[in-house]
């Protein structure tokens, strides 16, 4: 069974269809850059433009970077245009995609959905978070495999700032960090979750994840045990189109 996938980011908007049997993607994945500024108008035409590659005409999955309530509204956008705050998101792109089936769901809830079937996570029990280092920080929260959504754990405080903006990736190309100092970054904002969740596994995922050799043993004083993302990049994707299915939309 194919379904398609689209992941928003703060920098780009990629997509394709889905093989939900094997959890991976069907075909090479199709790339925009996220419009700047990344209105919801903007942003939905970048969303089609992916769709429209493939000749799609089924039922999507969307992610989105921010809390999104009711699988259609949009509550926080802190790496794209502050427009989207209060946007039916289901409505916009169902729309601008010529009425196809939309589902819509936080984008690193998607990426856990998607690791924890598939990846690094699957048939692990307890308390695991997968934690997606991009422009920002995104989070996704599991008990014993069952989701607790939005938890959008990249805007703790930490040394009185935005965690995502110390320790993303994004923070690390803005200020030109080496592996070490970014990987000290981390373990202090790695610590501080574990402080207040106990997880016993990290998954670290985003675009960082292929490069998980670079940095993974640098990570200190962390008790958990943190393995990247399996999925990699693609787990937004591939989640996105599993919520399309788990909703009823496809």
């Amino acid at each position: 069974m194919q379904i398609f996938g689209v992941d928003i980011g703060g920098s780009g908007i990629k997509g394709a269809p889905v093989d939900l049997g094997r959890g991976d993607l069907a075909q090479e994945r199709h790339k925009v850059l996220t419009p700047q500024p990344s209105t919801p108008d903007a942003v939905a035409d970048g969303v089609k433009e992916v769709v429209e590659h493939y000749g799609w005409t089924g039922p999507i999955g969307v992610t989105f970077p921010g809390v999104v309530t009711n699988g259609s509204t949009i509550r926080t956008a802190a790496n794209v245009d502050k427009a989207w705050i209060d946007t039916d998101a289901r409505a916009l792109l169902g729309e601008r995609l010529g009425g196809l089936p939309v589902t819509v769901v936080n984008d690193a809830d998607a990426a856990g959905v998607a690791e924890m079937h598939f990846g690094a996570g699957r048939d692990r029990k307890g308390t695991v978070l997968l934690l997606t280092f991009g422009t920002g920080i995104g989070s996704a929260l599991f008990i014993d495999g069952v989701l607790v959504p939005n938890s959008e754990l990249g805007h703790l405080e930490l040394g009185g700032h935005d965690a995502e903006k110390r320790a993303s990736s994004k923070a690390k190309e803005d200020g030109d960090l080496t592996w070490e100092h970014w990987a000290r970054r981390v373990s202090k904002y790695l610590a501080h979750v574990e402080m207040l969740f106990s997880p016993e596994l990290f998954i670290i995922g985003g675009g960082v994840s292929r490069k998980s050799g670079k940095f993974l043993h640098l990570i200190e004083g962390i008790k958990a045990e943190i393995v990247p993302a399996q999925l990699q990049n693609n787990a937004g994707i591939v989640g996105a189109a599993m919520r399309a299915v788990e909703t009823g939309e496809a």
